[in-house]
């Protein structure tokens, strides 16, 4: 075990920040392949409409809404054990995903593969906030957006140059990214020690009212996520008729601006606060979501496409507006609940919005407006200043802040 409060004596390549980088990197092989195939592959490869995908995608979020659960399982082992088995079990089921070229066999291999990848992220986020200095973490986590983009731009990359090129097969693109977050996981079993946290975590389900925002937040941060991995890819895929290839080229797009502009992002919401920053976002998904309703040229959608996940940088002000208003020994507690909250709407969005994409697309991206506009009222609550006691201007101390 070794203290956070002795890191100075370690190399910089076995750092908690190195080791964070490095699951970044595995996550991303694995989960930005599937991610990239996975529309393709159930349109093309299986034959998959729109009702089956939506309802595809509802079962990949139901281990995220169980996230909770996370608690209990660090009852019997530490967080950055659980991150390590649970990159694994993503590795190995995205490796599978190829052979089993059915509805159900989709259904079943997304559903295993999801466990890994949402039990990974809950702990992740909670290690994220245990081992990022405070005042340093909105830089820190913008560079590891930068490290997740080399990631993801290796993999489109790979998907791009050599889908054609190759003839490669879903079978084989799919197993090649999970050996690869399997190889990386053995690595980091093997080189890093057990990092101790600081303060010591507490192993029950954290729900605290004065985190209500944070909580609102991530709910509606769930919803949006979904209206663009889901409906604003099915729109490239379906109506536009991009091809494997070609999703993999937006994809390299949006990559490279999260390489170059994300460190940039979290400096400046160190700077500006992240009040500014999420009202900026909101006010952004409003313009590109009503844009997509009636976009009909597929190289403005493509435009549309890149800047709505451009948008996605700015989330780092959720986690560090909640990391300097939350009890640090509340990180692990809360981090299960909090993705629970995020995937509630992730679990009910896509089936239903499935439904009403058969009847008008349109109507999808609209309600996806509304949904932004919901999320811009709650970013007008947060303080310009926010820490323990003053979370919310509503707060009594918000008028002596303020």
């Amino acid at each position: 075990m070794t203290p956070l409060t002795s890191l100075k004596s370690l190399a910089a390549s076995r750092s908690p920040f190195m080791a964070l980088a490095l699951m970044t990197v595995a996550v991303q092989l694995s989960f930005a392949a599937w991610y990239t195939l996975a529309k393709n592959f159930a349109v093309d490869g299986i034959g998959m409409t729109g009702a089956e995908v939506g309802l595809q995608e509802t079962i990949r979020e139901v281990p995220g809404f169980l996230a909770f659960l996370v608690i209990y399982v660090l009852l019997i082992m530490r967080e950055q054990t659980l991150a390590l088995l649970s990159l694994a079990l993503l590795g190995v089921f995205v490796g599978i995903t190829g052979y089993f070229p059915s509805v159900w066999g989709f259904y079943l291999t997304t559903i295993i593969m999801s466990v890994g990848y949402h039990y990974f992220e809950t702990v992740n986020q909670s290690l994220q906030l245990q081992w990022l200095p405070k005042l340093e973490a909105p830089k820190l986590l913008g560079k590891l957006i930068a490290v997740a983009g080399v990631a993801q731009l290796a993999v489109y990359a790979i998907i791009a140059l050599v889908w054609k090129t190759f003839d490669l097969s879903f079978e084989m693109a799919f197993a090649l990214f999970g050996v690869m977050t399997l190889f990386i996981v053995i690595y980091l079993w093997r080189a890093f020690p057990y990092f101790k946290e600081h303060t010591p975590q507490h192993k029950q389900l954290v729900v605290r009212k004065r985190y209500w925002l944070y909580y609102a937040l991530q709910f509606m941060s769930g919803a949006r996520r979904q209206v663009f991995t889901v409906f604003a890819a099915l729109l490239m895929v379906q109506k536009f008729g991009y091809d494997v290839h070609e999703v993999a080229l937006l994809f390299l797009i949006n990559t490279g601006f999260n390489i170059v502009f994300a460190p940039k992002i979290g400096a400046l919401i160190g700077r500006f606060g992240e009040r500014n920053a999420l009202r900026l976002e909101y006010i952004g998904l409003i313009g590109v979501f009503i844009s997509y309703a009636y976009v009909s040229n597929p190289m403005v959608a493509a435009g549309l496409y890149i800047v709505d996940h451009a948008f996605f940088a700015m989330a780092i002000a959720i986690k560090t507006y909640f990391q300097k208003i939350a009890d640090p020994a509340d990180f692990a507690g809360t981090a299960g609940f909090a993705f629970t909250i995020n995937h509630i709407a992730a679990v009910l969005i896509p089936a239903s919005f499935g439904l009403i994409w058969l009847a008008s697309p349109s109507l999808v991206f609209l309600l996806g407006a509304g949904m932004a506009g919901i999320s811009l009222s709650l970013s007008f609550l947060i303080p310009r200043h926010p820490v323990p006691g003053h979370e919310t201007v509503l707060a009594p101390k918000a008028a002596a802040a303020e």
